[in-house]
């Protein structure tokens, strides 16, 4: 097998928003590699997607959060001759509460994870997303366009990816790559739950994994800058321009105490 075979690479891959992005590629003609921590997930996600009349995809069991996660994933696509055409950065996670009282090895882990790995991975494989005319999608979210008391780090890291990200899509658009922020509101996924937010989630703006994944794949093959799936959570992006910062940053805490006084009940 030539060195040049192209692949998706959908990191997050076992559950939630990343699962749905391998079906959808999948189901369009992708060779896709998913690349999560669980290896029976992955293994079982692999079986579905076969199971539909999808391509067998690489699966690569990795913690990308981990000191060298990232030069394994590497390593382990040279070794499958394989090299990435499409990078989808969707590995991630979140905290609720005030980060003084969270604790600090965990908060630095999602930094890692959130940010590190995905700057790392979205520039270790300029030249073969250049070289099959591929691109990247970074997975930020509404909480990108916000100030986050309550969950001020997680808040950061997705401002942190929209603006990389926007900025890498001019950046490289001269070479043919292009790069798409998908930023959703709530997703009812494992990432809740992990983040403490297990239940209570606003119907008008929560979408399914699977819907957002729809809108992601579209809007990344028509090159879209940004995708933010929904229409009220369009509008709810234009908020911060609209409130003085302070009032801002009062009424997301309120919301964010308020919420997770709802999760103790």
């Amino acid at each position: 097998m030539p060195a040049s075979n192209p692949v998706t690479v959908i990191t997050g891959a076992s559950a939630g928003i990343g699962e749905a992005l391998a079906g959808i590629f999948a189901a369009h003609g992708h060779a896709t590699v998913l690349v999560a921590r669980r290896l029976d997930r992955l293994e079982a996600l692999a079986k579905r997607i076969v199971a539909g009349g999808g391509a067998a995809p690489l699966i690569l069991a990795i913690d990308l959060a981990q000191t060298g996660g990232t030069d394994e994933l590497a390593s382990a696509l040279a070794e499958a001759r394989v090299e990435p055409q499409i990078l989808v950065n969707n590995a991630g996670f979140g905290l609720r509460g005030a980060a003084a009282n969270l604790d600090r090895a965990r908060q630095l882990a999602m930094i890692d994870l959130n940010v590190r790995a995905l700057t790392d991975l979205s520039l270790r494989f300029v030249e073969s997303l250049a070289r099959h005319r591929g691109g990247i999608i970074n997975l930020a979210s509404v909480a990108s366009y916000f100030p986050g008391p309550g969950m001020a780090v997680y808040y950061a890291t997705k401002a942190y990816v929209l603006s990389f990200s926007e900025a890498l899509s001019r950046e490289l658009s001269p070479l043919g790559i292009r790069v798409t922020a998908v930023c959703p509101g709530p997703v009812p996924t494992e990432f809740q739950a992990r983040a403490g937010i297990d239940r209570h989630l606003p119907p008008l703006i929560t979408h399914s994994a699977e819907q957002v994944a729809r809108e992601a794949y579209e809007g990344f093959m028509r090159g879209k800058r940004v995708v933010v799936p929904g229409i009220l959570n369009k509008i709810i992006i234009g908020i911060p321009r609209l409130l003085p910062r302070a009032l801002l940053l009062r009424a997301i805490h309120a919301n964010q105490m308020r919420a997770a006084t709802r999760e103790r009940s």
